[in-house]
Order: C-alpha cells, then structure tokens, then sequence
C-alpha cells in the first residue's frame, strides 16, 4: 500500500480490527520510510458476477446500483450509516452464497432485498416493493401493506 504522504511504495500494518460485524477489516498502517499513519478500510467485494436482468441482458454486478436502490428505499427514514453498511454486507452475503457459478439473476437478488428490507424497515420494504414488484393499482399495494 503507498503511502498517502509521501508515496512510497511501501507501508507496515500495525493493527487490524474487525467492523461491520465482520464484513470488513480496518487497518492501522504506517510507513516505513517517513513513518506517517493512516487506516484502511477492507471490505468484500463481489467479481465476476454477472445479473441475468428480466430481459435477458447480462451486465456485471454493481454494488452502486445497489446501494443507490437502498438509498432511494430508505430515504427519510431513522436508518444510521452503520445500519446501511450492515444491510448492503448482509446483502451481498447473500447474494454470493445464492450462485454457484458466475451468474445471478434480477429477480433472486430483488427477493434478497425485500427480505432484508422487511427486516430492517417496513416503510423503505414499502417503498422498494412498489417498485420491483411493479403494482398495478392501489389494491394490489393494499394486499401488499395488509402482509405486514
């Protein structure tokens, strides 16, 4: 890792500690030329995945999309930053232990989401379930909302 001072090449790690209930690890560093500290932040990430969308196109998987669909669902609402990290760790969790291969489609890891969301915040599973799940009219929302 280079330092972010000085940019040399090389730098020591002088600790490393668990967050987000184990879904990444934060380093302390320091270089070993002019013995500057900073952190790291590590944390999972997914390659190669490719999401099978409804129509048949293929893309590649994007933690972006994901995190911009969450924000969007849980916009306004009482969620703390150390929540949303969880949720998008958990998510993408499931969504790497879902495939067995390089493929995962739209539709498995909509349901991941909804799941979690309904775990996390029934308002923003609202919210994210009138979209993914396309309602038609105001029924269909009702029988929806009469789930909870």
């Amino acid at each position: 890792m280079q330092c972010p001072k000085c940019l040399y090449e090389d730098t020591k790690v002088l600790d490393s500690r668990v967050v987000t209930d184990g879904y990444a690890i934060r380093r302390r560093r320091e270089c070993t030329k002019c013995k500057f500290r900073f952190s790291t932040l590590e944390q999972m990430e997914l390659l190669d995945l490719m999401v099978v969308k409804r129509n048949g196109q293929r893309e590649p998987y994007s933690k972006d999309k994901l995190t911009a669909g969450l924000s969007r669902a849980l916009e306004k609402r009482p969620i703390t930053q150390e929540t949303f990290k969880k949720l998008v760790a958990t998510i993408e969790q499931q969504i790497s232990n879902s495939t067995s291969g390089a493929e995962v489609t739209s539709t498995d890891i909509g349901e991941i989401v909804i799941k979690q969301l309904k775990r996390v915040d029934q308002v923003a599973y609202i919210r994210f379930a009138s979209v993914y799940r396309q309602f038609k009219d105001i029924e269909e929302f009702k029988r929806e909302l009469k789930k909870l």
